[in-house]
């Protein structure tokens, strides 16, 4: 799964990555414990150019009957995104990019879970492939959602993981946007990262309580 990551980049880079415009209302801080339930950037494509704002991390689907759902969708398996009643509506239409310079997961050290962080190996920006919803409740207010896709592990990531993230390749990430693109063509893109642009370092256990988001978090520990 994928469950944190980090954004920290400032957001004229952010912009300028994507060619993005801000969305109405957001706002930008930076986020070196990203999670589950929080608004979190995400670039969306419109007919008037690439749109940076704000989605919940965990989807819920128009169909919900509450957004309680949210919890348990913050990631959609690559391998039955076109099955699954949530997200094969979605992936025709409804397809974002959460921006990130790195993510968290879990390794199993023993007994113990060491967490690690995930990146590229020049620091730079990257794509986490995702969809969105936006569901409204029985009074009429509309709550944006998204969720991010996951595959299987490419080598860096199986020794410390099942699962990773699907990032797109910045010369795929076009096509991941375009609502022209047909839903075929992009579900090819969704693949394991190649391993050798990326790297991996242990970081400290207090990562693990959503509470602290510091630069701290992100420092490699021996």
């Amino acid at each position: 799964m994928c469950g944190r990551f980090t954004i920290t980049d400032p957001i004229d880079a952010i912009m300028d990555r994507y060619y993005a415009s801000i969305a109405n209302g957001f706002e930008y801080k930076p986020n070196y414990n990203a999670a589950p339930m929080q608004y979190i950037p995400t670039i969306i494509g419109s007919k008037d150019g690439n749109r940076l704002g704000s989605l919940r991390w965990g989807l819920v689907p128009t169909w919900a009957k509450d957004d309680k759902i949210g919890n348990k969708m913050i990631n959609a398996r690559a391998e039955t995104i076109a099955e699954k009643p949530a997200f094969k509506r979605l992936i025709s239409s409804k397809r974002c990019i959460i921006p990130t310079n790195g993510f968290y997961e879990w390794r199993k050290d023993g007994s113990a879970k060491q967490p690690m962080r995930i990146l590229m190996k020049d620091d730079s920006l990257f794509s986490l492939a995702g969809l969105y919803d936006t569901w409204t409740d029985p009074d009429g207010n509309k709550l944006s959602t998204c969720t991010i896709i996951t595959t299987e592990p490419n080598s860096l990531m199986a020794d410390i993981h099942n699962r990773m993230p699907v990032i797109l390749r910045q010369q795929d990430e076009a096509d991941w946007l375009s609502k022209e693109s047909d839903k075929d063509s992009v579900l090819e893109l969704l693949r394991p990262y190649e391993a050798d642009e990326m790297k991996a370092y242990k970081v400290d256990s207090a990562v693990g309580n959503v509470r602290n988001n510091t630069k701290e978090l992100i420092k490699e520990i021996s």
